[in-house]
């Protein structure tokens, strides 16, 4: 009867001691003598890898030269209890067979400290690493979730487009998709690009979210959320930015904005709580990193570790403040009278920095925020407007050390409101008549948010750096792979 393989993390939980075994998987290091050599093998179904003890008796001396940091290996052999600390279990092994070889002198991902500029460099290989599997084992189970979230709470998959002729944000920082020769375009009289003899017939960019298209799916479906890809054409090569990142846009027609809040507060406590119960290994070796870089660091400059940063979610209710609330509360605070925000609270209008959001979590409230009221001028044009003329029923979630996690409102149900405010920004009220028709036939209130997927990671990895939790980051001059 033939043996069925296992996977490592079967094999660690496994009750069946004395069992004959296969396992596959990759070489993390080797150590040993003439007598007895020490395989630490890893298959990525864990953190944890498991020991194969070979008896050098067993296995020809030839095949264990393979045997280096990086091969692929089939090994054959026995579940035991083990006798080492770390581990229940352990392989004593029948038979080794290097199914793939990898020359120490050229493989890149060496038993040693790596730094994390160094792994982005090959990020074809970095998922080798214990960090990177962590990193993207936790990255599959909040895709997971999410998903898992949604369906439970009635919610359809929305499948937006990604080639789109609106500009979302009215930012104008898009990616132009064309067919048209770049050397040599049709052009019209007055010298400007002929679009129409384009594949699509007119100018269309990479989308920059889905929620436009989400609102008409909302408004006929009830409950939707769109989750995929979106671009921005931002020259930035901050920490914080990257050219191509994944989204996640509820929109919930008859949702107001406290609804709006409601979900968005329970959405992301399902999450942290989902990571919780099903990524704790990944999580404790993140959170033993972070310390282990930290630790030379002065107390008030460490973050918060990684667990007890996650448990500090799901035990505060958010703070509610209005974004007035919130400028009285910067600007008579010591660190901006005392000059050390960055970016001084002058008064009300301006738009807040990460060290303003920070501040409120993490000094005043001590809990997470959701900042209400913002200034129609600093926020997107479909928001609703509330009464006083001045603001919007704008909502964004404010989380320790990493600011603004999420963005949202209220939509601008009222068709003469929304044209309105397109006219005032300079949107063409013509090119979006599409989108005004869900004002001109049922109008109704709703509302959503946009969650981005790779700044829920950054949260609960403690990763510092946005482009260590996607496989392939695409930032300026980069989009190797």
């Amino acid at each position: 009867m033939k043996t069925s393989r296992m996977s490592v993390k079967e094999l660690l939980q496994s009750e069946d001691c004395g069992k004959e075994v296969e396992v596959k998987g990759w070489v993390r290091t080797k150590r040993g003598n003439k007598q007895v050599n020490f395989i630490a093998l890893n298959d990525g179904s864990t953190i944890n890898n498991i020991q194969v003890v070979v008896d050098m008796e067993k296995v020809a001396e030839e095949v264990m030269k393979k045997v280096t940091t990086g091969a692929a290996v089939h090994v054959k052999g026995v579940l035991v209890e083990s006798t080492g600390s770390g581990q229940a279990r352990e392989i004593q092994a029948k038979e080794v067979i290097v199914t793939g070889e990898a020359d120490p002198e050229k493989y890149p991902i060496q038993p040693k400290k790596h730094s994390l500029e160094f792994l982005r460099e090959v990020a074809h290989l970095r998922f080798r690493t214990n960090i990177f599997g962590a990193v993207f084992r936790i990255r599959h189970a909040m895709a997971f979730a999410i998903h898992q979230y949604f369906n439970d709470h009635g919610f359809y998959y929305l499948h937006t487009p990604l080639i789109t002729a609106s500009d979302c944000e009215g930012a104008g920082e898009m990616f132009r998709v064309t067919t048209l020769d770049p050397k040599n375009p049709p052009l019209l009289e007055d010298g400007s690009v002929d679009f129409r003899q384009d594949f699509f017939g007119k100018s269309t960019n990479l989308t920059v979210s889905g929620q436009l298209e989400g609102e008409l799916g909302a408004m006929s479906l009830g409950k939707i959320y769109t989750f995929g890809p979106t671009f921005r054409a931002e020259n930035s090569n901050t920490t914080r930015h990257l050219s191509e990142f994944w989204m996640i846009e509820p929109e919930v027609a008859f949702n107001d904005l406290e609804d709006n809040m409601d979900l968005a507060e329970d959405f992301l406590k399902y999450l942290i709580r989902y990571a919780l119960e099903h990524c704790m290994d990944d999580l404790l070796f993140l959170s033993k990193r972070l310390q282990e870089e930290e630790k030379d660091k002065k107390a008030e400059e460490r973050s918060m570790e990684l667990i007890e940063k996650l448990q500090f979610v799901l035990n505060h209710d958010f703070e509610r403040v209005t974004y007035t609330e919130a400028i009285d509360i910067l600007k008579n605070s010591k660190q901006n009278k005392n000059g050390k925000f960055q970016y001084p609270v002058t008064g009300w209008g301006v738009d807040l920095q990460s060290e303003h959001e920070r501040y409120l979590v993490e000094k005043h409230f001590k809990k997470p925020v959701i900042l209400t009221g913002y200034p129609k001028e600093i926020k997107a044009f479909y928001m609703k407007q509330n009464p006083d003329g001045k603001t919007v029923a704008a909502m964004d979630v404010l989380f320790p050390q990493i600011g603004e996690i999420i963005g949202g409102s209220q939509r601008e149900e009222d068709y003469n409101k929304l044209v309105t405010r397109m006219q005032e920004v300079g949107i063409p009220v013509s090119a979006m008549s599409w989108y005004l028709d869900t004002r001109r036939f049922g109008s109704a209130e709703h509302s959503g948010f946009g969650l981005g997927f790779e700044r829920l990671l950054l949260f609960v990895t403690g990763m510092g750096n946005i482009r260590d939790v996607i496989p392939f980051p695409r930032t300026p001059k980069n989009a190797e792979f």
